[in-house]
C-alpha cells in the first residue's frame, strides 16, 4: 500500500503545479476573473488531495 501512495505523490504535486500555472497565466494575460476563481478553487482542492496522499505515504511507510 505504501508504494501505491508513494507513486501517487508526484502526480498529485504535478496536478497542483499545473493548475497554479494555468491560474498565473490567466491572471497575467488579463483573463476572466471567473476562470481565475474556478482555478483557485481547484488548486485548493488539489492541494488538499496532495496533502492527504503525502500523509498517507508517510503513515504507511512508517508501519
Amino acid at each position: 500500500m505504501a508504494t501505491f501512495f508513494y507513486n501517487l505523490v508526484p502526480f498529485a504535486v504535478a496536478a497542483v503545479a499545473v493548475v497554479l500555472l494555468f491560474g498565473l497565466y490567466n491572471m497575467l494575460r488579463g483573463g476572466s476573473p471567473d476562470l481565475s476563481q474556478k482555478l483557485m478553487r481547484w488548486r485548493v482542492i488539489l492541494q488538499l488531495v496532495a496533502i492527504i496522499v503525502i500523509m498517507a505515504t508517510v503513515y504507511f511507510t512508517s508501519r
